[in-house]
């Protein structure tokens, strides 16, 4: 499989080669601020399966303590959009921000996380849930 993405204003563009890892639900506070959502939509694959073009911005998230860097969320510097986020103590991943994909038809979760934050309104059936520490 091949699938390809890009920002708003296109100035980012990605291609990720391979089969899917996961598709997941990040329901922490700070994806919904990032989303502007109740919750974050990620196509989770390896490192070695994305290639990104384009000149991209780094914020580096803290958490919840404010202390050392949690989230590397990478953005397009132009019109904002998040691509990629790439979580410190897991290097062997990255997610893919699903909304980026040209083609978002396939996209289904199969598990979420940070469910401690999930708006009390917001029902996904019976996901896989994965209890985070």
């Amino acid at each position: 499989m091949t699938a390809t993405g890009q920002c708003l204003c296109g100035n980012i563009t990605y291609e990720i080669e391979g089969d899917v890892m996961a598709v997941a639900v990040c329901h922490c506070d700070h994806c919904q601020r990032q989303s502007g959502g109740a919750f974050s939509t990620n196509v989770v694959v390896s490192p070695d399966q994305l290639t990104v073009s384009g000149d991209i911005a780094t914020y580096e998230d803290r958490g919840r303590t404010g202390d050392d860097v949690y989230v590397l969320r990478k953005f397009c510097p132009n019109c904002g959009s998040p691509i990629v986020s790439l979580l410190v103590g897991r290097p062997e991943i990255v997610a893919v921000k699903a909304g980026t994909l040209d083609d978002r038809s396939g996209v289904q979760p199969n598990v979420q996380v940070w469910c401690d934050d999930k708006q009390p309104w917001v029902d996904l059936g019976d996901i896989h849930a994965i209890a985070q520490e």
